[in-house]
């Protein structure tokens, strides 16, 4: 009965979208029919199958008003281990996005928070303060109907339930087999290296005097609410420091860090964060790495905010990704002094904290310029978005300033208009550092398509014209200079710890070299973990050639005996690579992101693939600019530079011994999943396009050979916890969703063969 009553609620609840909900949820009202859950009976067997490695049993059968022991019987049919594996409770906090991403097309608000035990405030932050997550998501809340458990339909699932456990056996895959436990590499990352590891790399003769990075597995929302600061322990400080990084980023919140007589509802916890903050910058001091903030404010506020007394005249541009808010107007004084006072407060409280660096256009709406919405703020509507994003980071600048005088501001050019960055430059107080992306403007003929490089390129080095041209400004105002670029991986491939592309890298960092260029911001969240790749920027020494610095890397990672075998092995995935069709559209929004986890559809899900979230079956978003086959034969290009080069990196692993071989091999593992990644990009483009002409043995022929692929990289997954994981998304996939894969694949050559 008390099952029941639950269920009712839920549906009652879902009915109406969030009415338990005092937080507004974005997308709340969201038209769109989710994608069916084939291969699966229903959805309560998805909900479950999904649901099994990741969320307690007792909270499963909570959120659908059945009993423990109903939601393990649906489990056993299909092959689960019963009684359910322990469920780390780093899901919570270090995996809760790939939680949402699995019930997204499954569950209505209402029943999501209660998977992710979250409230409705805590999941609203998440969606809209995490590294932009609901547009990750396709910017709509799917409509999903209440999932409410029933005797009914648990019966009238069963049948098919023990077939996929059936064709699981057939398959000789075991669901839930064992496996590195995920996030295994941050408890690794966490402890002190080993005796036997490698010396730090030289970092005396680097031309770049800041070398930052981000966290390999930080708590991107509120890094600082976790009293451990965990985001950054030592041994990954320790490891990051070896690889020549000398400072580390954060994300936060400034209205969470510091309090205002004026503005009660901010500041709370912030005594707990600052002496976070502390606690940190005096960590990473002992390794010789400065500690900077992630600057995007002041951040939009919702309607309640500006209901208050006396702050409607501060009120700006209308937040549209959402519709939950408006800018704080930086043309409104009271905005500027917010802005300035609360920054001086952090940095006069934490001594040594490094600085910050300011994304002023873009990312979050911020000020009314800021997601180009200015003709909507009656103040910012007759500026210049020069005049606005100078203010601002003077603004910036100002209150760091006044907290610490030796703490630096790196203003980054990200989304500045074209024609106004010299004269921002021109603006901006003397001291600032100006950063912009190294790769922006590179011209590109892949395919026989012409486009030029956005951001996010390891596959083609920097700098270009634009990049050399703006640090020329900086230069003439007597500023130091940064380059933004992504050293280990982009979203052309995200979904391991790094791309060994080291040919490509050396060449970037020797064209960076030769710029002039002061600094180097080595990752934005994605790839951001202790790898070679961060090496060549400390170990290159200005004037010299590539081979150089590669050579002395491979003798590191391999022995002089190894370094012919691995130079080998780079230049051909960095020949591969530098094929990659790349758009900024179909970077974000390609099947590469997700690879073999990414189901098959025999028919057209109507859904647009989302940014670095779900690819679905959308070829057209997946290839952008370029004609289908000619953006088809691009990635084949890059998959086959990963077979070749796998095969050299092979004869290298055979040929070493002891703890450099082990280690060689689990590297090669990470190879072959990118291989396997660009495998399936161009199975499922192949099987998209025989769809669409009605060719089922072409069809057929694919959906083999992706199970094929998703059967080898299941092992690999479950042999490495790295695999499918990035640090704003958490885990892409899990072995789990290999499985599933293993399933659909099954489900549509059953299909197609009949």
């Amino acid at each position: 009965m008390k099952q029941m009553l639950i269920a009712v609620a839920f549906m009652l609840l879902s009915a109406l979208p969030c009415v338990a909900c005092k937080t507004p949820l974005p997308g709340a009202d969201g038209k769109h029919p989710a994608v069916p859950y084939a291969p699966f009976p229903d959805a309560l067997s998805a909900f479950v199958w999904r649901n099994w490695p990741v969320v307690d049993a007792e909270r499963i059968a909570e959120t659908i008003g059945a009993s423990k022991a109903d939601v393990e019987a649906v489990a056993r049919e299909m092959g689960l281990p019963v009684p359910q594996p322990p469920v780390s409770p780093l899901w919570r906090r270090k995996g809760y996005i790939t939680v949402v991403r699995r019930n997204w097309h499954l569950l209505p608000y209402c029943q999501l928070k209660n998977v992710l035990d979250m409230s409705g405030k805590e999941l609203a932050f998440s969606l809209t303060e995490d590294d932009f997550l609901f547009v990750k998501l396709g910017n709509t809340k799917p409509l999903c109907s209440p999932l409410a458990y029933s005797a009914g339909m648990a019966d009238a699932g069963r049948e098919r339930r023990r077939a996929l456990a059936r064709i699981l056996a057939e398959e000789g895959v075991v669901p839930m087999a064992p496996e590195e436990p995920r996030f295994s590499f941050v408890k690794e990352l966490s402890g002190a290296p080993a005796a036997d590891a490698q010396a730090r790399v030289p970092t005396g003769s680097s031309p770049f005097d800041l070398r930052l990075i981000f966290s390999y597995f930080a708590d991107y929302g509120d890094p600082l609410g976790d009293d451990e600061v965990g985001s950054y322990p030592e041994g990954l400080l320790e490891r990051l420091a070896a690889n020549g990084v000398n400072a580390v980023w954060l994300h936060t919140v400034l209205s969470t860090l510091a309090r205002d007589p004026k503005y009660p509802e901010f500041g709370e916890g912030s005594e707990r964060r600052i002496a976070n903050l502390r606690k940190l910058v005096a960590r990473a001091k002992r390794y010789g790495i400065k500690v900077f903030l992630y600057m995007n404010e002041p951040r939009a506020q919702g309607d309640s905010f500006f209901e208050k007394p006396g702050r409607m005249e501060a009120r700006g541009a209308k937040r549209t990704h959402d519709g939950l808010g408006y800018a704080r107007c930086t043309s409104c004084p009271e905005t500027r002094r917010w802005l300035r006072d609360a920054l001086k407060s952090v940095f006069a409280q934490v001594p040594g904290l490094g600085g910050v660096f300011t994304i002023t256009m873009s990312e979050n709406l911020t000020n009314c310029a800021s997601r180009w919405g200015k003709n909507t703020c009656p103040r910012c509507k007759d500026r210049t978005v020069a005049d606005i994003v100078a203010e601002v980071n003077r603004t910036i600048c100002e209150g760091v300033r006044a907290g610490n005088p030796e703490a630096e501001v790196v203003c980054w050019d990200w989304g500045w208009p074209k024609e106004d960055r010299t004269n921002i430059v021109a603006r901006l107080p003397a001291g600032c550092r100006v950063m912009t992306v190294s790769e922006h403007g590179v011209p590109t003929d892949r395919g026989g398509v012409k486009s030029t490089i956005n951001e996010y390129s390891l596959s083609a080095p920097g700098p270009s014209a634009a990049a050399k041209a703006l640090w020329a400004a900086a230069k003439g105002r007597g500023m130091k200079t940064a380059a933004k670029v992504q050293a280990a991986l982009t979203w052309e491939m995200s979904a391991v710890p790094y791309v060994p592309v080291m040919d490509l890298v050396a060449e970037h960092v020797r064209n960076l070299a030769e710029s002039g260029v002061d600094g180097v911001m080595l990752s934005w969240s994605l790839g951001s973990a202790p790898t070679p790749n961060l090496e060549i920027f400390a170990d290159y020494r200005r004037g010299e050639g590539t081979d150089p610095v590669l050579d002395r890397l491979a003798e590191r990672l391999y022995g002089k005996g190894g370094v012919s075998a691995a130079r080998a092995a780079w230049r051909a995935y960095s020949a591969g690579f530098r094929e990659f069709p790349f758009h900024i559209s179909s970077v974000y929004r390609g099947n590469q992101t997700v690879g073999p986890a990414n189901p098959l559809y025999l028919k057209p899900t109507g859904w647009d693939a989302s940014m670095v979230g779900y690819p679905y079956d959308d070829l057209k978003g997946w290839r952008s600019i370029y004609p289908e086959d000619a953006w088809i034969g691009q990635m084949a290009k890059v998959r086959d530079g990963f077979i070749a080069g796998n095969e050299q990196f092979a004869r290298l692993v055979e040929s070493l011994a002891g703890s450099t071989r082990a280690a060689a091999a689990r590297e090669l593992g990470l190879f072959r999943a990118i291989e396997n990644h660009f495998r399936s990009v161009v199975d499922q483009a192949r099987f998209v396009q025989a769809r669409a002409r009605g060719d089922k043995a072409e069809m057929l022929a694919c959906a083999r050979r992706e199970l094929a692929t998703a059967k080898a990289h299941l092992a690999l997954l479950r042999a490495d916890s790295r695999i499918g994981y990035e640090c704003s998304n958490h885990y892409y996939y899990l072995p789990q969703d290999l499985v599933e894969k293993v399933l659909n694949c099954r489900d549509v050559i059953d299909r197609l063969a009949k």
